[in-house]
């Protein structure tokens, strides 16, 4: 099995999260979506790795394969946006979607974070999976706090509450 590296985003990144994140959104999920549609992408460091949050990358044999970011929101709050995993390396065998999910919660609970919101359309049913056997339960869109960044395409609302030690 091939050794997959979760690391914290850096700038030389950047192409390579494009072309992982777009083929899955388009390609797979039939969402009309463009690199210009979702501006966060253009300044990860600006808009994830700030405040408490930040922005992982998983990598194996030097491709990049997944990522997850965790967006400061203020109030001890949180979003996770951003998790995709590559085809080829999605499932329980190779456990890049937990491994990335673990280490986001981990800095959450680390900052200090109380809950951690996501969006997420109702294509992505096997996501939807993935989050409620990950302790995160359904919210409806009026239960989201103001600064929580709405995307068009989110249909569907979670949250985790995080118990800080």
């Amino acid at each position: 099995m091939n050794e997959i590296e979760i690391r914290p985003f850096v700038a030389a990144d950047i192409d390579d999260v494009f072309s992982v994140i777009l083929p899955i959104q388009r390609e797979e999920f039939g969402i009309a979506i463009t690199a210009d549609d979702q501006p966060d992408l253009a300044v990860i460091s600006d808009f994830y790795q700030s405040g408490k949050g930040q922005f992982w990358v998983a990598v194996r044999d030097g491709q990049l394969v997944g990522t997850i970011g965790l967006k400061d929101i203020g109030n001890n709050q949180a979003a996770l946006r951003k998790m995709f995993v590559a085809a080829e390396v999605r499932g329980r065998e190779h456990g890049v979607a937990a491994r990335l999910l673990a280490e986001l919660l981990t800095l959450a609970e680390v900052q200090g974070i109380k809950d951690v919101f996501l969006g997420t359309t109702d294509k992505f049913l096997a996501a939807h999976r993935f989050y409620e056997k990950n302790g995160f339960a359904e919210v409806l869109r009026g239960d989201l706090p103001r600064e929580f960044p709405l995307m068009t395409v989110d249909s569907k609302f979670y949250r985790r509450r995080i118990t800080v030690a």
